[in-house]
């Protein structure tokens, strides 16, 4: 009866930290808790998530106007 507890206890968790990741990816709020970790394991990871940062600056929204199906 323990193990079923235990098994019990380790879905709930699972299911929350599957929520929270489907969450934090539609929000965008990964980097910024994930960031510190990544530069412990990966000491550049700073410099690729600046470039990513910019790059999503510099890519402009379509105007409602233009036709993506026209070449």
């Amino acid at each position: 009866m323990g193990y079923l507890f235990t098994l019990a206890g380790l879905a709930v968790v699972c299911l929350f930290l599957l929520r929270f990741a489907v969450w934090a990816r539609r929000k965008g709020v990964g980097g910024g808790l994930m960031g510190p970790i990544d530069e412990a394991w990966h000491p550049s990871a700073d410099r690729f998530r600046r470039e990513i940062a910019t790059h999503e600056e510099r890519v402009l929204p379509p105007r409602p106007g233009d036709d993506r199906d026209r070449p």
